[in-house]
């Protein structure tokens, strides 16, 4: 009954399409019209991946750090090392750089060395006020502009680190964006139509190179990079893989009809996106790509069975229904084994991931129902295929590939045994010399004029990647204690002794530089006021800045007085030089600040994306292993032999392990793109092994149990597809390495070489461990009866042709 309810479930789906041609036709297309409209929905994404899931501690921390003092990426920097930078003409251009930008309603702030306050000390009436350190009027003499430099960078230290580097004499900018508008398209439209053209236009005049870093603009310029990207990777996706399959098949209509398909699926992948609402992100980007590479073996697949169906016995009707029928089911289990490798993202508890593998696992099944109609449906209107159409079937290069393949099978299993252990031991190696890197720009491109940029801020700034420690006094008015001061000066001691990171910028320093101001600016008085000095400077330092935009402290202290906040930068380094600058101030942190006096938050950008990817390296792990037993599951409801289950896995984790040596020995770091490799190699290399058992299994119950000759004809049958689809998707994956993203280049490159060994695991590892288990249960050749039954009473077996071919026949 289980038999013939099967059966009849697939000539039933088959004569469903099959006579129902014309509605399906409308169907989808109609279908690609609600869809196209959802295209308005898609937008570019204008945040960082956040790595971690929303409950995670370090992002509460960061959300606090958000709640207390506002958006924390809000600073761009432009930076200048030139000797004529202290010159009248490129001084004024500056100047006049300078304040345009100041003029938009997008900037919150700038600080520059043109219109530069200094604290004054107003005797008469006993406070601090900003009064201009240049005189505009005078600006235009070159020995004024000589001596202010000479008072920048010996008589204000306050701006040191800052503003400027002492030793190098590089200068620097800050602009601070407005937080309302730094994570919306207006950021976008500042940075490039209002910014870009400044600088160049002040490039231009001076012919001095200035450079351009901070998070809004490092995000702004990689983002419109990455929108175009999107086209190259669907265009070269489309002309690598059709002019494969053109190759192969030697036939214009089969790629015509495959293009519309993969195209249809493309136009579906993004309508996806915008019906969820889901915004394009590093990772969704390269869906519509990855559809096209994934949907071209389901069409090499049913184009390659129905061009065999039709060199055997000439029938269409007979060859469209077996498309369906018999390739129907084993297409499914493929692609629902690739669509579980994208799925398994979905548990990892992280949004960004979440969205990746909803939605590519929807479209893996969605490009196989569209191929499953759609090339039977089109072929039914066409004419049978020529023999110039049918001659790849036979070529000589396939024929001698696996004749080779199976006399290694046959008669050199010890050899391939003996590969496959000194291969696994090659992996271990180069596993263990595995490093996991949680680099905030190390997926920026190298190339990239702001990637150099972030190295210049690194070397003469000690770099512009956030870190921000917060500290609650857990009483209001609780900074301005002079015991509250003096620990933080402390714990800016540590950070400046730090190499990775820049020199604190926090209410201290306000504090250090009042004194200074106190007595006259003198830059020896740079440094904290004794308790008996802290009462006259506080007086005078008590309304010097109030009200004022200018004030640069102003975001150092919340409005109770209870929170403080001290801000550094840090150099791009790695996660474990990251975990000793973290066990480095957090130290230091219990050292001085005790717990029941003060709560410490250590957070920023740059920390919450390293713990994510150590989250990530660990959730992905356990990823792959589900990913891994619920492929194992699917392969024992289809195969009921635990011993076709092990060969199957096995074959296809050697490829992974293999790829996890190499990224060892060539110093490849585990990181947010490198670790999706595996989940998604693991879920499309299966698919061979899944075709091969199919085959296999039904070839038993025709050649009478007989299991060499069914491995050599199972082979010889899927070998074809085999190496048609694993060169498809080879080529495919590695059109990702055009890109300029080196986490992009590392993860096609990556998958490329998986699939290249799972290839030759899947055409030599598995018929090889297929014979040598059957032998170890005691099988010589021929398969016992009882099993034998077993096995028919899980193998639709083929009904009559007649039958198959009246599907077609009635119109």
């Amino acid at each position: 009954m289980k038999k013939k309810i099967k059966a009849g479930f697939w000539e039933f789906v088959a004569g469903i399409v099959l006579r129902n041609r014309i509605t399906i036709l409308v169907v989808i297309f109609l279908l690609t019209v609600f869809l196209a409209i959802q295209w308005r929905n898609v937008g570019m994404t204008y945040n960082e991946a956040n790595l971690l899931p929303k409950n995670h501690p370090a992002n509460k921390d960061y959300t606090q750090f958000l709640n207390t003092f506002g958006e924390e990426g809000n600073l761009v920097v432009i930076g200048v090392k030139d000797k004529r930078f202290f010159t009248p003409k490129s001084f004024a251009a500056w100047s006049e750089l300078m304040t345009s930008l100041k003029s938009n309603k997008e900037v919150e702030l700038v600080v520059s060395v043109n219109d530069l306050k200094k604290l004054h000390k107003d005797t008469v009436n006993e406070r601090f006020e900003l009064v201009p350190l240049i005189d505009q009027k005078k600006t235009t003499d070159p020995t004024y502009l000589t001596e202010i430099k000479r008072e920048l960078f010996n008589d204000l230290p306050f701006y040191e680190g800052l503003l400027f580097n002492k030793q190098s004499g590089s200068i620097r900018a800050a602009l601070y964006i407005n937080k309302k508008v730094v994570n919306s398209p207006i950021r976008k439209e500042f940075i490039l139509k209002v910014l870009v053209p400044a600088v160049k236009k002040y490039e231009d005049a001076t012919g001095i190179d200035l450079k351009v870093s901070g998070m809004p603009y490092i995000r702004t310029i990689n983002t419109d990079n990455m929108k175009g990207e999107i086209g190259l990777f669907i265009g070269a996706a489309l002309f690598i893989t059709s002019l494969i399959f053109f190759l192969f098949f030697r036939s214009l209509r089969a790629t015509f009809i495959s293009i519309c398909i993969l195209l249809f699926g493309v136009m579906w992948s993004f309508g996806t996106l915008g019906l969820f609402h889901y915004k394009i992100t590093i990772l969704t980007a390269i869906i519509p790509p990855l559809i096209i590479v994934i949907g071209i073996t389901n069409c090499i697949f049913l184009i390659n069975k129905y061009q065999q169906e039709i060199k055997n016995h000439g029938n269409q009707a007979k060859a469209l229904q077996r498309v369906i029928s018999k390739i129907g089911v084993s297409t499914l289990m493929t692609n629902l084994t690739t669509a579980i490798g994208f799925a398994t993202f979905m548990i990892t508890g992280n949004d960004l991931l979440y969205e990746f593998g909803l939605v590519t696992s929807i479209n893996v099944i969605i490009v196989y129902l569209l191929t499953l109609v759609v090339v039977p449906i089109i072929y039914s209107f066409m004419p049978l295929p020529k023999v110039r159409h049918l001659n790849h079937l036979s070529k000589n290069y396939l024929s001698s590939l696996l004749n080779w393949v199976e006399n290694c099978v046959k008669y050199k299993r010890k050899a391939i045994y003996i590969i496959y252990a000194l291969l696994l031991v090659f992996s271990v190696i180069g596993v263990s010399r595995m490093k996991v890197s949680g680099s905030l720009i190390g997926e920026m491109p190298k190339g990239a004029s702001f990637y150099k940029d972030i190295l210049f801020f690194e070397k003469e700034f000690n770099g512009v990647m956030p870190l921000e420690i917060m500290i609650n006094t857990k009483k209001k008015k609780g900074v301005m204690k002079a015991s509250t001061i003096r620990k933080m000066d402390e714990l800016q001691t540590t950070i400046e002794s730090i190499p990775e990171l820049s020199k604190p910028i926090s209410i201290v320093n306000l504090v250090k530089y009042s004194k200074q101001a106190y007595y006259n600016g003198n830059p020896e008085f740079y440094e904290l006021p004794t308790s008996q000095e802290q009462t006259f400077i506080l007086g005078y330092a008590k309304n010097a800045t109030k009200n004022s935009k200018e004030n640069l402290m102003k975001s150092y202290v919340d409005s109770t007085g209870q929170y403080a906040r001290i801000t550094t930068f840090m150099k791009d380094i790695g996660t474990e030089e990251m975990a000793k600058v973290e066990g480095k101030l957090r130290g230091k942190i219990n050292e001085i600040f005790p717990s029941d006096r003060f709560e410490v938050t250590l957070t920023g950008k740059a920390l919450v994306f390293q713990k994510g990817t150590t989250y990530l390296v660990e959730n992905l792990i356990e990823s792959l292993i589900f990913a891994i037993l619920l492929i194992a599951g699917l392969m024992a409801y289809m195969f009921r032999s635990w011993k076709m289950i092990f060969a199957s896995v096995v074959t296809n984790i050697l490829p992974l392990c293999i790829t996890s040596g190499l990224m060892g020995y060539f110093g490849i770091p585990l990181k947010p793109s490198t670790i999706l490799v595996f989940s998604i190699a693991f879920g499309i290399s299966v698919d061979n092994a899944i075709q091969f058992m199919a085959k296999y299994r039904h070839d038993l119950i025709h050649n009478k149990g007989k299991i060499k000759k069914s491995v050599v004809s199972s082979l010889h049958e899927t070998g074809v597809s085999t190496f048609y689809t694993s060169i498809v998707l080879i080529f495919g994956f590695a059109i990702f390495t055009l890109s300029s993203f080196s986490g992009t280049i590392a993860l096609g490159g990556l998958i490329s070489v998986t699939l290249t060994f799972a290839m030759f695991a899947n055409l030599l590892v598995l018929p090889s461990l297929v014979l040598t288990m059957e032998r170890m249960s005691g099988r010589k050749d021929v398969i016992d009866e009882p099993a034998l039954n077993i096995l028919r009473s899980q193998v639709d077996e083929d009904e009559d042709e007649d039958e198959e071919s009246s599907l077609i026949e009635e119109k």
